[in-house]
């Protein structure tokens, strides 16, 4: 069956999901991880993507910040949004993207999960951050965990935009973000090469628009 038509449920985080058909070599085991790619990117809601591109594209130009998270892959891809849209979408005369990721002060997570609570390490620095007028993207396989969900819930709180990535089915932060950007899809590896391919089309988009 497809991906387009296959259901897909909802997952929890750190949970292990669909690897492949099994059994095959590695050149047939690339075939069909080139399809469930391909699937993805030809289902990809393109509008939604030039939506988010407009919501970065406005805090570039306003002086907002971009607060980018995400927990483990997706923590990885978070440092890489916010590297490429820092600096490798800079153009000489235009403002800067002001963004940051909150996944890269180690210090300051291992001090809010230790005294306080992990589910708080994002949360608890937009408390000291955030700004109505911002916009706080959030980078997630499940949807479901609860770091995310509590800056989600801060971030709507103060008066920032939220946008979500996400996989499976959106999980509980779906209903959270003021605009979603869904890969219907349980495999992982996927769901994660179409949110890093996203931040890309975002970082030079930006590079060359006039």
């Amino acid at each position: 069956m497809s991906a387009s038509k296959r259901k897909i449920s909802g997952t929890r985080p750190g949970a292990t999901h669909k690897t492949g058909p099994g059994g095959l070599g590695a050149a047939a085991f690339a075939r069909w991880y080139r399809e469930e790619t391909l699937g993805q990117w030809r289902g990809l809601d393109l509008e939604k993507v030039a939506e988010l591109a407009g919501l970065v594209a406005d805090c570039q130009d306003q002086g907002r910040q971009v607060f980018v998270v995400g927990n483990g892959g997706s923590a990885a891809a978070a440092s890489h949004w916010a590297t490429d849209l820092s600096k490798t979408a800079a153009v000489a005369g235009k403002p800067l993207v002001k963004c940051i990721s909150l996944t890269d002060n180690v210090p300051f997570i291992t001090a809010i999960g230790n005294d306080l609570s992990f589910d708080d390490i994002f949360s608890r620095q937009l408390e000291n951050l955030v700004e109505p007028g911002d916009l706080v993207i959030l980078i997630s396989g499940s949807g479901n965990s609860k770091n995310l969900l509590k800056a989600a819930e801060l971030a709507n709180a103060r008066g920032a935009k939220t946008a979500a990535l996400l996989g499976f089915d959106g999980g509980k932060l779906k209903a959270l973000a003021g605009l979603c950007i869904l890969l219907p899809c349980d495999q992982y590896g996927v769901i994660e090469d179409l949110h890093m391919g996203i931040g890309h089309i975002l970082t030079f988009y930006l590079k060359q628009r006039r």
